[in-house]
């Protein structure tokens, strides 16, 4: 295997792996046990849910992998502050919105050839991607992965202890 196959796959398995902790603790953690805030002053577990999936949903669009499945989700979520006062959708809605997201994004992730990590994202217009050649999809990934893995960190404190 060569080394960009070997750097690839070392990204994509990392993705994988903190993107199933955090689905695994979504499904473990109870409505009531997201309600409350990851620390005094801090985002609950609600928001955080809410927040992980309107993030992924964007990745959809920076990667060239379609059109977002919840856009709507954005003014809550990416726009707003958890302490805004604007309403959020049920627990349930917001479960199901980041298990869609999360399988959708999945199975395009895993159709995306070797060679087309490297290409462009959409968020780096042509010219500044040839002098910039880092900010390409895979460097989205891996930026993806770091604000999942810190999410999933403030989220571990709501888990109830044994």
């Amino acid at each position: 295997m060569e080394n960009s196959a070997v750097f690839i796959k070392m990204v994509l398995s990392n993705w994988q792996t903190q993107n199933g902790r955090l689905s695994a603790l979504f499904d473990k953690l109870s409505d009531d046990e997201l309600a409350t805030e990851t620390a005094p002053g801090r985002n609950t577990g609600v928001y955080l849910l809410g927040h992980m999936a309107a993030v992924h949903d964007g990745m959809f669009t920076i990667l060239g992998f379609g059109e977002r499945l919840y856009p709507d989700l954005d003014e809550v979520f990416i726009h707003n502050p958890d302490k805004s006062g604007l309403p959020k959708p049920p627990v349930s809605h917001l479960r199901e919105c980041w298990k869609k997201v999360s399988e959708t994004l999945e199975q395009h992730i895993n159709a995306t050839q070797p060679d087309e990590w490297f290409n462009r994202h959409n968020s780096v217009s042509e010219e500044d991607f040839a002098k910039e050649p880092h900010r390409n999809k895979l460097n989205i990934i891996i930026n993806r992965t770091n604000h999942l893995s810190t999410h999933l960190g403030q989220l571990n404190y709501l888990s109830p202890r044994s």
